[in-house]
């Protein structure tokens, strides 16, 4: 990962409505934005939002199914984040 992806990642994370959103995508396999609308009481416009930082910092992936969309955690990032590989990133000169 480039160090511009980590910048895009901690900025998603930085903020707890975002890491509230998380981790209620991590709860399920798979959930549909009308059930995000449901758990959260704000705006479609700031959901949606923070659903594009999130994606935008590949931490949540995304599926259209109708007029649907599906989110779900994107592991591999987590993954790399939470490693020695993203202190060796940052860290490396």
């Amino acid at each position: 990962m480039e160090k511009t992806i980590y910048i895009k990642i901690f900025k998603a994370l930085s903020d707890e409505t975002r890491l509230n959103i998380l981790q209620e995508i991590a709860i399920h396999e798979e959930i549909c934005v009308c059930k995000l609308m449901e758990k959260f009481t704000i705006a479609q416009s700031k959901l949606s939002y923070h659903l594009k930082l999130l994606l935008e910092a590949s931490l949540i992936n995304v599926k259209s199914k109708g007029k649907w969309n599906f989110y779900s955690i994107n592991m591999e990032t987590l993954q790399n984040v939470l490693s020695e590989n993203m202190i060796k990133t940052l860290f490396d000169k």
